[in-house]
Formats: structure tokens, sequence, C-alpha cells
């Protein structure tokens, strides 16, 4: 994971606001400097005029009323009120404002959908407007927190952890645990499912892979060899069958055998494909799954999130398997989908090996997004 688009748009705008709010302090810091000649004047002429004024001061002294309490508490608030302006600097709404539009821009250019990276704009500014920053701390680290944080409120829109292996072990065999993949052709659906395979079998529960795209020359090849190599069960049929058979074939070859896994495979079609998506859609009927699986590719941008959009009002989506991100040098898919859907991003794929499929933590993604950028 490189994301090297994202983060120099945040490490500029990091720097920009420390940058803006610095040179605030340090011209209201020169202002009394203006002022110094006239300062010097006033210094020679004082030992003439000490004299005189110490003897008005007396008699204004014995003339004056004893202070009110009201007068007290004017005091103490003052006390109370310079020591603050001193002590802390303030971010202006007119310091940001140009800043986040330039953001927003940048993120636009980082794959990051432009109505996400706006609400991430307008998040930083109700975080960052008004903030009073000690003079003692860095405008940087205060920055670099609201982003953080701003970035893990959008992307943990909709996450919820599942924990797909306990649910597996937990079934019954006369009924086991069923997820579907789908999406758009070329986006390592297929490699997606093996690494799934792989994650089950590696901690004792063994799958039965149903290959219900009987569309794609080879496609049925390709996942046979992988289920070969992984030592688990393989349900296929001839091109052009019933896909939807197909895949009731295969639900209750696993029940009659004891398997507590089925994953489905589909054929890849465009989201534009009303065919194609009517017969994901039976699949979805006769398959009844726990989990309808949405992959998509990190490196197709804001066109993942048409497909997620599309895909989540024609079938639902319970959760999202984002490929290719260890390739990917924008970053902006992730964030976009997360916050468009509000589906969850559960697991990445990092590699071509079986091993190479992560959990999905918001907090540690944001944590790559923000490595090194200050």
């Amino acid at each position: 994971m490189v994301f090297n688009r994202l983060k120099r748009a945040f490490k500029k705008f990091i720097e920009s606001v420390s940058e803006t709010v610095g040179e605030q302090e340090e011209a209201g810091q020169a202002q009394p400097v203006a002022g110094q000649q006239g300062a010097e004047a006033r210094a020679a002429a004082a030992p003439r005029e000490a004299a005189g004024e110490q003897v008005q001061r007396r008699a204004e002294r014995a003339a004056a009323p004893a202070p009110s309490k009201a007068g007290g508490r004017g005091r103490s608030l003052l006390r109370r009120v310079i020591p603050e302006a001193i002590v802390t600097r303030t971010i202006s709404e007119k310091d940001i404002e140009p800043l986040l539009e330039d953001l927003v821009m940048e993120l636009a250019e980082a794959d990051v959908a432009f109505e996400v990276a706006e609400e991430i704009a307008e998040r930083l500014r109700e975080k960052l407007v008004g903030a009073r920053i000690p003079r003692t701390a860095k405008v940087r680290d205060y920055v670099l927190r609201a982003l953080r944080e701003t970035l893990v409120e959008v992307l943990s829109r909709g996450y919820r952890e599942i924990d797909l292996v306990a649910e597996a072990k937990a079934r019954s065999p006369s009924n086991p645990l069923r997820l579907v993949f789908f999406g758009v052709n070329g986006v390592g659906k297929t490699t997606t499912i093996a690494k799934f395979a792989y994650m089950f079998r590696r901690s004792g529960v063994t799958p039965v892979i149903v290959a219900a795209d009987t569309y794609r020359a080879g496609a049925q090849e390709q996942l046979r060899r992988h289920a070969e190599k992984l030592g688990t069960p393989f349900i296929g049929g001839r091109y052009g069958v019933d896909p939807a058979a197909l895949v009731y074939d295969g639900i209750e070859y696993a029940k009659a055998r004891g398997y507590r896994v089925v994953l489905v495979d589909t054929a890849g079609r465009m989201h534009t494909d009303r065919d194609l998506m009517e017969e994901l859609r039976k699949i979805v009927r006769v398959a009844k799954p726990d989990y309808k699986v949405l992959v998509v590719d990190a490196l197709t941008g804001n066109d993942a999130v048409e497909q997620a959009r599309f895909f989540d009002e024609a079938v639902g989506i319970d959760f999202i398997v984002l490929t290719k991100v260890d390739a990917d040098v924008k970053g902006g898919t992730a964030i976009s989908v997360a916050a468009v859907t509000g589906k969850p991003i559960l697991f990445m794929g990092v590699g071509q090996g079986y091993e190479d499929l992560e959990p999905f933590k918001p907090e540690r993604y944001v944590e790559k997004l923000l490595e090194g950028v200050a």
C-alpha cells in the first residue's frame, strides 16, 4: 500500500494550515514594533514630566472612590481572558477556507469521490475552525489528529467486524455458511475466492467451491486448479448450463457431506448488463446467501463507487472486498466506496498469494494513509 497521491494531498494540507496559522501569529507579534520610535521619544521626555505626574496621581488617589465588587470581577475576568489569548492561538475560517478548497480538488484527483471529498473538508472545518491550540503545541500535530479522526469516521461508516471462521464452525452440517461473490469482469474475483478458501482451510474448516460462472472460457478450469491446490471440493458444470441450478447442486452436496462453508463464484458482469444482473438475482434467490460479497478493484477509482451503488440496488451488498490494494498509488477508492455505500469493507487483497488477504480495519488503514505525512 503506497497511496502516494493521497499522502501528498494530506501532507500539503497539514503544512499549509501550519504555515498560515504561524504567519498569523508572527504578524500579531510584529505589530508593537511599529510604535517603537514613538516609545523612545516618550521615554526621553519622561524625566521632565515625572514630578508633575506624581503630584497629580496623589490627588487622584485621594479623590477616587473605593473599588466596587463589580470592578473586581471585571479585572478578574480580564486576567483570565488575556492569558488565554497569550497562551493559545485560534484557527479562523478565513485561514483555512482556501486550503480546504484545494484539499477537495487534491482528493478528487486521488480517486476520492467528489461528494466524499467535500464531506471530509466539511468535517475538518468543524473540527478546526475556532479551535484554540496551545502555543506550546505544534499546529501540524493538531491538524493531523483532526484529519485522522475524520478519515476513521468516514471509513467506519457501516463497519462491523465479522468472524466468518467462527460462524462457519458454529454451523450445523445441514445449514452451511453461504457466501456469493460478484463483481464486474477483471476485478480478481476468482483469486479472491481462492484466498477465502485458503483462509477457511488454514483455520480447520474445509469449504466447497462452486463455479457458477458458466460463460467465461477458462473460468471453471481456473477455479478447479485453485481447488485442487487447496484440497477443497469443487462443483462445476458444462458451459452454458443454468448457473442457479449449479449453485443448488453445490449447496446440496455440502449438506450431504457435512461441509460447513460454500463459496459461490459468479460470472463477471458489467453493472449495465440487465440480463446478467437478472441472472445474479436468481442465483441469490436460490442460494439464500448469508453474505453477498462485492469484489471491487482498488485501481478503478470512482468506477468502483458506481459499481457498488448499482450492485447494492440490484441484489444488496453485505460486505466488500477491495483487491489490488498493494498496487494502488492513489488510495481514494476505499474511502469513496465505504462512504458512499455505507457498506463495510472487510478484506483487502494485497498480493497474488493465497495468504495475501488481510482484514480491513479502518484505524489501521488510516495509519497507513498518514504514515510519514507529518
